[in-house]
């Protein structure tokens, strides 16, 4: 996991438009659940949606970010819900697996998930599901990485998405069933500077943390001016095409 801070707050700005792909996540898996683990839980936004689809479960999230943990532990009153830091990706249960685990746009920050997943999945006595962010081919990625590199800044640690066909060999095996699919959202931003917000909270992360003083400033206001070109404002806000892939792996 990439070892940068990670804001709360600034994750948090469009917490509906990522929640929404989750939503979509959660209603493709079968079935009820009396133990439910997230794995890169984040500040506990998942929660809500979690409750919602199976009330009377326990949940237990874990994420590596201390700050984004603490906020979780601050803001969720749910007495049947637990928080912990450890590596998400590495978290397999200790006793009894739980019914179900879920992970919401985690595992393309993991190098190499696609050979974790497996190992992932059977830790779940029910079913295992997540979704990843497609969209590493758009313009905010290709200007992103540009621009670091005209800054000076080229060892980041990139996300790894792979293609959907690929989700879908590594989890389909003897016992499983396996539903593996992609969505484009429209997002309608708000505010000034839509997408570089957006961005600066997640895949712009590790490029700002590297950059300081002019050198980030000036990177700032090239980055937010070229986002405006490729996603220009309009009267109603600032359309963010965005593709997301879904995998979910159930036990026959």
């Amino acid at each position: 996991m990439t070892s940068s801070r990670w804001d709360p707050s600034q994750y948090l700005r469009f917490g509906d438009e990522r929640t929404r792909p989750f939503l979509d996540l959660l209603a493709r898996i079968p079935g009820g659940a009396r133990t439910v683990v997230d794995l890169g839980c984040g500040p506990g936004n998942d929660v809500a949606p979690l409750r919602a689809r199976w009330p009377e479960a326990t949940i237990h999230g874990v994420d590596s970010s201390a700050e984004m943990i603490e906020r979780a532990r601050a803001e969720v009153a749910d007495p049947r819900t637990s928080f912990e830091i450890g590596d998400a990706a590495a978290w397999r249960p200790a006793g009894e697996r739980p019914d179900v685990i879920v992970s919401n746009a985690m595992y393309q920050w993991v190098d190499r998930h696609i050979d974790l997943l497996p190992a992932a999945a059977d830790g779940a006595a029910h079913a295992f599901a997540f979704q990843v962010p497609g969209n590493q081919d758009a313009p905010s990625h290709a200007l992103l990485w540009r621009l670091a590199a005209e800054h000076g800044v080229t060892d980041f640690r990139r996300i790894d998405v792979r293609a959907p066909a690929e989700y879908l060999a590594a989890l389909l095996r003897p016992g499983w069933e396996v539903d593996v699919w992609e969505s484009t959202y429209l997002h309608v931003l708000q505010g000034e500077d839509a997408v570089f917000e957006w961005i600066s909270g997640t895949g712009a992360r590790p490029v700002l943390a590297r950059l300081h003083g002019a050198e980030r400033e000036d990177f700032v206001t090239r980055y937010k001016a070229e986002l405006n070109i490729a996603y220009p404002p309009q009267d109603f806000g600032t359309v963010l095409p965005f593709r997301r892939i879904f995998a979910v792996a159930v036990r026959r």
